[in-house]
């Protein structure tokens, strides 16, 4: 690249988000630069080998229900450029003390006969709930993976559950797991199943909004399951930037932004750690609110600004990887059959692990995230070996070794002999996830707490939360509404927006960089 260069259009940030974005401006024929600090593509979509030769480990996320449910990645030709979703068996299972377990199936009677085993009657009222977003499952995708406000979706979906359906929706938009398990079922078991699933968010299973987190996400596993990317997550941002490539974009790695430029009262373009400075009428962020404020803040306006700075960050996370010599010993045989597990018992020891990160101290008995990706995906790992992974809210400045040893200790209590099984471990604190990727603040994965507020108005109230007050300069993170999970929506509806306000703006559109190709004029 030239000391100055001229482009239709520079996302900064190659996450899935900024993918999403950089492909949607590529299709509609704009010249597009992709700058990523990274030495590689793909933000927190990425897989290495973390403990030992052969073993491939998602260094941060796994499991794709959102993607596999994503209205923008369907748009895009994705298994041409290699990607292949795998279905696990079953999605999850939340093993209990008793050597019982709750599954959640892609079939629904499957779930429902899981549920009722626990206590009779807990399966048919979740069928009931589930039944009707189900049957309009397009609705209630389009409403959750859709750009804010999801009127459309919203309408389409309230439209069919009718007046009763609608309030009971608008509950339940308020309500916490912790109610609406009450309400549902008898088993302490069932209650820590849909518990699990409200937990893959920062929300407290008493905090309002935390019942739709969990209805969703298991909702999502029956319409499309829970899979992953055949030999790693890696292979998701590969294919995500084979398209772009094949669009005609142009991707720079070991490229630190410094400054978002601005001039006339607009954006003109962005500056280099090394000093280039490259031109553009359009900039998208796939970052942080905090990050735009560094970039951009002295064009902003100081009210912008000060509500930017509010955003919350979600909890901290401990993040362990295994290389295993066999599958994970559990004790429930079912439970071996899925590719997702919810570790922590019962409904009251998961209250109490919560309360107990809360007040600061690490819990003996922690709630765990955890996936075995290659019971499903040989190529993970060598013949016969196998890999796992754990997620684990942790309380600010945790030691590291003590959260190491409680979440193994739990682990070991479901599938006594998982240390046995253990060759090698490959451990990421809550500072290292920063260090590895910067919109992880403080070891947050999700881009910014998901409490009511936030959940809803991200990153803070507005009809365009992708728009900012400097025209020309969008934000499209998972910082953005719907937030976090891997579906590239943020970044796309940023473009959108983009792509809109230019039309009407009649933005005259700079020439093409030397080395784009032709053909990328005639896109649409």
């Amino acid at each position: 690249m030239s000391a100055r260069a001229q482009y239709d259009a520079v996302v900064v940030g190659a996450g899935p988000n900024g993918l999403a974005a950089s492909i949607a401006l590529a299709r509609a024929g704009r010249g597009v630069l992709l700058l990523e600090a990274a030495p590689r593509i793909g933000g927190a979509v990425a897989t290495e080998e973390l403990t030992l030769p052969g073993f491939r480990h998602d260094v941060f996320s796994s499991v794709y229900p959102a993607g596999a449910a994503s209205p923008v990645f369907a748009r895009m030709p994705l298994d041409e450029h290699g990607l292949r979703w795998i279905q696990p068996e079953l999605p999850m299972a939340h093993p209990l003390p008793d050597g019982a377990a709750a599954l959640l199936s892609r079939d629904l009677d499957a779930t429902v006969a899981s549920l009722d085993a626990l206590a009779p009657g807990d399966g048919a009222r979740w069928r009931e709930l589930a039944q009707p977003y189900l049957d309009r499952f397009d609705a209630l995708r389009a409403t959750m993976l859709g750009s804010f406000p999801p009127v459309a979706g919203g309408a389409r979906l309230l439209a069919g559950l009718g007046l009763e359906g609608t309030l009971e929706f608008t509950r339940l938009l308020f309500a916490s797991a912790e109610s609406l398990g009450g309400e549902l079922f008898g088993s302490d078991g069932s209650k820590a199943w849909l518990f699990g699933s409200a937990l893959h968010g920062d929300v407290p299973v008493g905090g309002a909004g935390s019942a739709i987190s969990g209805l969703y996400l298991a909702l999502l596993g029956h319409a499309v399951g829970w899979p992953s990317p055949e030999g790693g997550a890696g292979r998701l941002a590969q294919a995500l930037g084979g398209y772009f490539a094949a669009l005609g974009g142009e991707t720079r790695t070991g490229a630190r932004v410094t400054a978002v430029d601005s001039a006339a009262g607009r954006v003109s373009g962005v500056t280099l750690h090394d000093g280039i400075r490259v031109g553009a009428p359009i900039v998208i962020l796939d970052t942080t609110p905090h990050a735009l404020v560094a970039l951009a803040g002295a064009a902003l306006p100081a009210q912008y600004v000060r509500k930017l700075v509010r955003f919350r960050y979600g909890q901290p996370t401990l993040k362990l990887d295994w290389a295993l010599d066999a599958p994970i010993p559990w004790e429930a045989p079912d439970v071996r059959r899925a590719g997702t597990v919810h570790v922590g018992g019962t409904a009251p020891e998961i209250r109490t692990a919560l309360l107990e990160v809360e007040a600061g101290r690490l819990p003996a008995r922690p709630f765990l995230l955890l996936g075995q990706q290659s019971l499903a995906d040989p190529t993970r790992a060598p013949a016969g070996k196998h890999t796992a992974w754990a997620y684990t809210h942790v309380p600010a400045g945790v030691g590291v070794d003590a959260a190491v040893a409680a979440a193994e200790a739990q682990i070991e209590r479901f599938a006594p002999g998982f240390g046995d099984a253990i060759l090698a471990r490959h451990v990421l604190a809550p500072p290292q996830l920063e260090d590895r990727n910067a919109n992880l603040v403080g070891g947050d994965v999700g881009g910014g707490s998901y409490a009511l507020d936030q959940l809803v108005f991200r990153p803070l109230p507005s009809l365009s939360p992708y728009r900012t007050p400097l025209p020309g300069l969008y934000l499209g993170s998972a910082s953005t509404f719907p937030g976090g999970a891997v579906h590239g929506v943020p970044g796309d509806a940023a473009a959108r927006a983009a792509l809109m306000d230019a039309k009407l703006r009649r933005i005259p559109r700079p020439p093409l960089p030397r080395g784009l190709t032709r053909r990328m004029r005639g896109l649409g």
